[in-house]
């Protein structure tokens, strides 16, 4: 196998490992709008990783989390509807960020492969990062694994049992802007949220308890990576939205089988 197809294959099951546990907290609390919020913000932090001349990974995750503790601060003003403020912002740091690589006229950036994902380009020091941003992320899910269900379940009920809510939100917000800026160059700014949603919701056909639905979405999403990456080698196609297809062909076909839908939800 040649390297780069190695490269890609061992970086697309890293990030699809960490994505299929945090997915689930996004499938379970409705936060797929969000995650497109973050990942179309993450084209502005590699505007500013450029501009400032600083790592692009931890451009994009400190533009996620500015984004993020902003949302958080305008949701609480209540000046307007949470949909319309995640739409007014998605789509607004989307295009100051392509305005702001326009700007830059000595700067060469494949805007496709920052859109669309650029797959088959990873390199070992994006393998670092992966697997270094992946494991800090497992492991914290691990750690506060009853909080993130306790809260997903029932935010007023954990905050009288004394489990620190506003902490515990805040910190989910942070780990999906470092799955972000993992997932960018394997999917893509416009295709990440995808990897987090679409294996997630097709583990949920399958499992009966959470822990069961986040591992079987880590699997799904580690067949989606290398379905999508057979496919963009036979048949020529973009990686990125191969890999999107083959989960989302995974998605179809179990839920079209004849199972009862388990539909389960946290505890």
């Amino acid at each position: 196998m040649d390297d780069f197809l190695l490269y890609a294959l061992i970086g697309g099951l890293g990030v699809a490992i960490i994505a299929g546990p945090l997915g689930s907290f996004v499938v379970w609390r409705r936060m797929a709008y969000f995650g497109d919020t973050l990942a179309h913000s993450a084209l502005l932090g590699v505007a500013l990783g450029f501009l400032l001349q600083i790592n692009l990974n931890l451009a994009v995750v400190a533009s996620c989390v500015l984004l993020a503790l902003l949302l958080v601060a305008l949701q609480r003003q209540r000046l307007v509807a949470t949909d319309t403020l995640l739409g007014i912002m998605a789509h607004s740091t989307l295009s100051l960020g392509l305005v702001a690589i326009a700007l830059l006229e000595d700067v060469r950036v494949d805007l496709l492969a920052y859109l669309f994902g650029d797959l088959l380009a990873i390199s070992p020091r994006d393998l670092y990062w992966i697997f270094g941003g992946g494991a800090l992320v497992l492991v914290l899910l691990w750690r506060l694994w009853d909080g993130l269900l306790a809260i997903t379940i029932n935010e007023e009920l954990a905050q009288v049992e004394g489990v620190p809510v506003a902490r515990l939100r805040l910190t989910l917000m942070l780990l999906i802007a470092v799955v972000i800026a993992a997932a960018m160059k394997i999917v893509g700014i416009l295709l990440i949220t995808s990897l987090l949603i679409i294996p997630a919701a097709s583990a949920r056909k399958l499992s009966r308890t959470p822990e069961q639905m986040a591992l079987l979405a880590a699997l799904l999403g580690c067949l989606a990576v290398a379905g999508g990456l057979a496919a963009s080698w036979y048949w020529d196609t973009p990686a990125g939205p191969s890999v999107v297809v083959t989960a989302l062909v995974e998605f179809l076909v179990l839920y079209s089988l004849p199972l009862r839908r388990l539909g389960i939800s946290p505890g």
